[in-house]
Protein backbone atom coordinates (compact mmCIF):
# COMPACT_ATOMS: atom_id res chain seq x y z
CA UNK A 1 0.00 0.00 0.00
CA UNK A 2 2.93 2.35 0.63
CA UNK A 3 4.16 1.72 -2.90
CA UNK A 4 0.66 2.10 -4.35
CA UNK A 5 0.21 5.42 -2.52
CA UNK A 6 3.40 6.90 -3.95
CA UNK A 7 2.55 5.83 -7.51
CA UNK A 8 -0.98 7.23 -7.14
CA UNK A 9 0.59 10.53 -6.05
CA UNK A 10 2.59 10.66 -9.28
CA UNK A 11 -0.60 9.89 -11.21
CA UNK A 12 -2.43 12.76 -9.47
CA UNK A 13 0.30 15.16 -10.58
CA UNK A 14 -0.05 13.93 -14.18
CA UNK A 15 -3.85 14.36 -14.10
CA UNK A 16 -3.59 17.91 -12.76
CA UNK A 17 -0.87 18.74 -15.29
CA UNK A 18 -3.30 18.05 -18.17
CA UNK A 19 -6.07 20.18 -16.65
CA UNK A 20 -7.05 21.38 -20.13
CA UNK A 21 -8.37 17.89 -20.90
CA UNK A 22 -11.81 17.05 -19.35
CA UNK A 23 -11.61 14.61 -16.44
CA UNK A 24 -13.80 12.00 -18.17
CA UNK A 25 -11.56 12.10 -21.25
CA UNK A 26 -8.48 11.58 -19.07
CA UNK A 27 -10.21 8.52 -17.59
CA UNK A 28 -11.03 7.32 -21.13
CA UNK A 29 -7.32 7.24 -22.03
CA UNK A 30 -6.47 5.76 -18.66
CA UNK A 31 -9.02 2.99 -19.17
CA UNK A 32 -7.66 2.03 -22.58
CA UNK A 33 -4.11 1.65 -21.24
CA UNK A 34 -5.26 -0.24 -18.16
CA UNK A 35 -7.53 -2.57 -20.15
CA UNK A 36 -4.76 -3.52 -22.56
CA UNK A 37 -2.12 -3.99 -19.86
CA UNK A 38 -4.46 -6.04 -17.65
CA UNK A 39 -5.67 -8.18 -20.55
CA UNK A 40 -2.13 -8.96 -21.72
CA UNK A 41 -0.99 -9.79 -18.19
CA UNK A 42 -3.97 -12.08 -17.58
CA UNK A 43 -3.48 -13.87 -20.89
CA UNK A 44 0.23 -14.38 -20.23
CA UNK A 45 -0.59 -15.87 -16.81
CA UNK A 46 -3.44 -17.95 -18.31
CA UNK A 47 -5.98 -16.48 -15.90
CA UNK A 48 -9.62 -16.30 -17.16
CA UNK A 49 -10.41 -12.68 -18.04
CA UNK A 50 -13.92 -12.43 -16.65
CA UNK A 51 -13.42 -14.02 -13.23
CA UNK A 52 -15.89 -15.94 -11.10
CA UNK A 53 -18.02 -13.48 -9.13
CA UNK A 54 -19.09 -11.18 -11.94
CA UNK A 55 -21.85 -9.31 -10.08
CA UNK A 56 -19.46 -8.08 -7.40
CA UNK A 57 -16.76 -7.39 -10.00
CA UNK A 58 -19.19 -5.20 -11.95
CA UNK A 59 -20.38 -3.50 -8.74
CA UNK A 60 -16.77 -2.72 -7.89
CA UNK A 61 -16.25 -1.32 -11.38
CA UNK A 62 -19.35 0.90 -11.25
CA UNK A 63 -18.60 2.31 -7.78
CA UNK A 64 -14.94 2.81 -8.65
CA UNK A 65 -15.80 4.56 -11.91
CA UNK A 66 -18.14 7.06 -10.25
CA UNK A 67 -15.56 7.74 -7.55
CA UNK A 68 -12.76 8.21 -10.07
CA UNK A 69 -14.70 10.60 -12.31
CA UNK A 70 -15.63 12.76 -9.32
CA UNK A 71 -12.07 12.68 -7.98
CA UNK A 72 -10.40 13.61 -11.29
CA UNK A 73 -12.83 16.50 -11.75
CA UNK A 74 -12.11 17.71 -8.21
CA UNK A 75 -8.38 17.24 -8.72
CA UNK A 76 -8.42 19.55 -11.73
CA UNK A 77 -10.56 22.19 -10.00
CA UNK A 78 -8.94 22.66 -6.57
CA UNK A 79 -5.37 22.61 -5.16
CA UNK A 80 -3.67 19.21 -5.31
CA UNK A 81 -3.32 18.69 -1.54
CA UNK A 82 -6.93 19.77 -0.90
CA UNK A 83 -8.29 17.35 -3.49
CA UNK A 84 -6.17 14.52 -2.12
CA UNK A 85 -7.23 15.28 1.46
CA UNK A 86 -10.91 15.12 0.44
CA UNK A 87 -10.29 11.81 -1.28
CA UNK A 88 -8.54 10.54 1.82
CA UNK A 89 -11.92 10.27 3.45
CA UNK A 90 -12.21 7.04 1.42
CA UNK A 91 -10.47 4.93 4.11
CA UNK A 92 -12.92 6.33 6.64
CA UNK A 93 -15.86 5.39 4.42
CA UNK A 94 -14.16 2.06 3.72
CA UNK A 95 -14.04 1.25 7.43
CA UNK A 96 -17.57 2.51 8.13
CA UNK A 97 -19.14 0.70 5.17
CA UNK A 98 -17.08 -2.38 6.03
CA UNK A 99 -19.25 -2.83 9.13
CA UNK A 100 -22.20 -3.77 6.89
CA UNK A 101 -20.54 -5.04 3.71
CA UNK A 102 -17.79 -7.32 5.02
CA UNK A 103 -18.82 -7.47 8.70
CA UNK A 104 -15.61 -5.97 10.13
CA UNK A 105 -16.13 -4.30 13.50
CA UNK A 106 -15.41 -0.66 14.32
CA UNK A 107 -15.03 0.27 18.00
CA UNK A 108 -16.66 3.36 19.48
CA UNK A 109 -13.34 5.14 19.96
CA UNK A 110 -12.64 4.79 16.23
CA UNK A 111 -15.76 6.82 15.50
CA UNK A 112 -14.11 9.67 17.41
CA UNK A 113 -11.05 9.38 15.19
CA UNK A 114 -13.28 9.38 12.09
CA UNK A 115 -15.10 12.46 13.41
CA UNK A 116 -11.75 14.21 13.77
CA UNK A 117 -11.05 13.50 10.10
CA UNK A 118 -14.40 14.97 9.02
CA UNK A 119 -13.84 18.06 11.19
CA UNK A 120 -10.50 18.48 9.43
CA UNK A 121 -12.27 18.42 6.06
CA UNK A 122 -14.75 21.06 7.25
CA UNK A 123 -11.87 23.29 8.37
CA UNK A 124 -10.19 22.96 4.97
CA UNK A 125 -13.39 23.80 3.12
CA UNK A 126 -14.18 26.72 5.39
CA UNK A 127 -10.78 28.41 5.26
CA UNK A 128 -9.61 27.74 1.69
CA UNK A 129 -11.65 29.86 -0.71
CA UNK A 130 -10.30 27.80 -3.63
CA UNK A 131 -12.38 24.84 -2.36
CA UNK A 132 -16.03 25.71 -2.97
CA UNK A 133 -18.87 23.93 -1.18
CA UNK A 134 -19.87 21.94 -4.27
CA UNK A 135 -16.32 20.84 -5.05
CA UNK A 136 -16.01 19.73 -1.43
CA UNK A 137 -19.22 17.72 -1.85
CA UNK A 138 -17.86 16.20 -5.08
CA UNK A 139 -14.63 15.22 -3.34
CA UNK A 140 -16.48 13.65 -0.41
CA UNK A 141 -18.79 11.77 -2.80
CA UNK A 142 -15.72 10.47 -4.65
CA UNK A 143 -14.38 9.14 -1.35
CA UNK A 144 -17.72 7.51 -0.52
CA UNK A 145 -17.93 5.59 -3.80
CA UNK A 146 -14.28 4.61 -3.48
CA UNK A 147 -15.10 3.21 -0.03
CA UNK A 148 -17.77 1.01 -1.63
CA UNK A 149 -15.30 -0.14 -4.29
CA UNK A 150 -12.65 -1.06 -1.71
CA UNK A 151 -15.17 -3.16 0.20
CA UNK A 152 -16.06 -4.98 -2.99
CA UNK A 153 -12.36 -5.79 -3.41
CA UNK A 154 -12.32 -7.21 0.09
CA UNK A 155 -15.35 -9.41 -0.70
CA UNK A 156 -13.47 -10.77 -3.71
CA UNK A 157 -10.50 -11.79 -1.56
CA UNK A 158 -10.93 -15.54 -1.95
CA UNK A 159 -12.44 -15.76 -5.42
CA UNK A 160 -10.51 -13.48 -7.77
CA UNK A 161 -7.01 -12.86 -9.03
CA UNK A 162 -5.95 -9.23 -8.34
CA UNK A 163 -5.48 -8.55 -12.06
CA UNK A 164 -9.05 -9.68 -12.80
CA UNK A 165 -10.32 -7.04 -10.35
CA UNK A 166 -8.09 -4.43 -11.98
CA UNK A 167 -9.26 -5.57 -15.45
CA UNK A 168 -12.94 -5.01 -14.62
CA UNK A 169 -12.37 -1.40 -13.64
CA UNK A 170 -11.58 -0.13 -17.18
CA UNK A 171 -13.97 -2.72 -18.66
CA UNK A 172 -16.89 -1.03 -16.87
CA UNK A 173 -15.54 2.52 -17.15
CA UNK A 174 -14.68 2.57 -20.86
CA UNK A 175 -18.25 2.50 -22.29
CA UNK A 176 -19.34 5.42 -20.10
CA UNK A 177 -16.30 7.56 -20.90
CA UNK A 178 -16.57 6.84 -24.65
CA UNK A 179 -20.15 8.16 -24.77
CA UNK A 180 -19.38 11.26 -22.69
CA UNK A 181 -16.16 12.07 -24.54
CA UNK A 182 -17.96 11.89 -27.88
CA UNK A 183 -19.90 15.02 -26.91
CA UNK A 184 -17.10 16.84 -25.07
CA UNK A 185 -13.86 15.90 -26.83
CA UNK A 186 -10.71 18.02 -26.47
CA UNK A 187 -7.87 16.94 -28.74
CA UNK A 188 -4.59 16.42 -26.81
CA UNK A 189 -1.53 18.12 -28.24
CA UNK A 190 2.21 17.62 -27.88
CA UNK A 191 3.34 16.23 -24.55
CA UNK A 192 -0.26 15.78 -23.38
CA UNK A 193 -0.35 12.48 -25.29
CA UNK A 194 2.63 11.21 -23.31
CA UNK A 195 1.18 12.38 -19.99
CA UNK A 196 -2.15 10.68 -20.72
CA UNK A 197 -0.27 7.46 -21.46
CA UNK A 198 1.67 7.92 -18.23
CA UNK A 199 -1.60 8.30 -16.28
CA UNK A 200 -2.68 4.88 -17.53
CA UNK A 201 0.62 3.14 -16.79
CA UNK A 202 0.96 4.62 -13.29
CA UNK A 203 -2.64 3.75 -12.51
CA UNK A 204 -2.13 0.15 -13.55
CA UNK A 205 0.89 -0.24 -11.29
CA UNK A 206 -0.78 1.44 -8.32
CA UNK A 207 -4.08 -0.44 -8.76
CA UNK A 208 -2.31 -3.79 -8.72
CA UNK A 209 -0.45 -3.18 -5.45
CA UNK A 210 -3.49 -1.55 -3.85
CA UNK A 211 -5.67 -4.54 -4.77
CA UNK A 212 -3.11 -6.97 -3.35
CA UNK A 213 -3.01 -5.04 -0.07
CA UNK A 214 -6.80 -4.96 0.30
CA UNK A 215 -7.01 -8.68 -0.34
CA UNK A 216 -4.26 -9.48 2.17
CA UNK A 217 -5.06 -7.43 5.27
CA UNK A 218 -7.91 -5.92 7.31
CA UNK A 219 -9.57 -2.90 5.70
CA UNK A 220 -9.09 -0.64 8.72
CA UNK A 221 -5.33 -1.11 8.78
CA UNK A 222 -4.58 -1.10 5.07
CA UNK A 223 -6.90 1.76 4.11
CA UNK A 224 -5.36 4.11 6.66
CA UNK A 225 -1.87 3.80 5.13
CA UNK A 226 -3.12 5.82 2.15
CA UNK A 227 -3.08 8.98 4.23
CA UNK A 228 0.66 9.34 3.83
CA UNK A 229 -0.23 10.55 0.33
CA UNK A 230 -1.11 13.97 1.78
CA UNK A 231 2.59 14.54 2.36
CA UNK A 232 3.31 13.71 -1.29
CA UNK A 233 0.48 16.02 -2.39
CA UNK A 234 1.77 18.94 -0.32
CA UNK A 235 5.29 18.47 -1.66
CA UNK A 236 4.33 18.03 -5.32
CA UNK A 237 1.77 20.85 -5.12
CA UNK A 238 4.35 23.27 -3.75
CA UNK A 239 7.21 22.27 -6.05
CA UNK A 240 5.33 21.76 -9.32
CA UNK A 241 2.20 23.93 -9.06
CA UNK A 242 3.42 26.59 -6.59
CA UNK A 243 0.50 25.87 -4.23
CA UNK A 244 0.54 27.21 -0.68
CA UNK A 245 -2.05 27.22 2.11
CA UNK A 246 -3.01 29.34 5.11
CA UNK A 247 -2.57 28.20 8.71
CA UNK A 248 -6.17 26.99 9.14
CA UNK A 249 -5.98 24.82 6.02
CA UNK A 250 -2.82 23.19 7.32
CA UNK A 251 -4.62 22.71 10.64
CA UNK A 252 -7.47 20.95 8.86
CA UNK A 253 -5.05 18.62 7.08
CA UNK A 254 -3.33 17.94 10.38
CA UNK A 255 -6.63 16.97 12.01
CA UNK A 256 -7.21 14.46 9.24
CA UNK A 257 -3.74 12.98 9.64
CA UNK A 258 -3.94 12.83 13.45
CA UNK A 259 -7.29 11.07 13.22
CA UNK A 260 -5.78 8.48 10.92
CA UNK A 261 -2.63 7.97 12.98
CA UNK A 262 -4.72 7.41 16.11
CA UNK A 263 -6.90 4.92 14.26
CA UNK A 264 -3.90 2.99 12.96
CA UNK A 265 -2.30 2.89 16.41
CA UNK A 266 -5.55 1.68 17.97
CA UNK A 267 -5.99 -1.08 15.38
CA UNK A 268 -2.45 -2.31 15.88
CA UNK A 269 -2.98 -2.43 19.65
CA UNK A 270 -6.20 -4.41 19.26
CA UNK A 271 -4.50 -6.85 16.88
CA UNK A 272 -1.63 -7.34 19.32
CA UNK A 273 -4.08 -8.11 22.15
CA UNK A 274 -5.80 -10.80 20.07
CA UNK A 275 -2.48 -12.52 19.54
Amino acid sequence: MLLATFVFALMNVAVKYVGRIPAVEVIFFRSIVSLVMSGVALKSQKVPLFGNNRKILIARGVAGSIGLILFFATLQAVPLASAVTLMFLSPVFTAILGVWIVKESVKWVQWLFFAMCFIGILVIQGFDERVSFWWAVAGIAAAFFSGIAYNMIRKLKESEHPLVIVFYFPLVTLPVTIIYSFFDWVMPVGEEWLILLLVGVLTQIAQYFMTKSYQSEELNKVASVQYIGILYALGFGWIIFDETFNFMTYLGMSLVLVGVILNVAYKHRMTAKKR
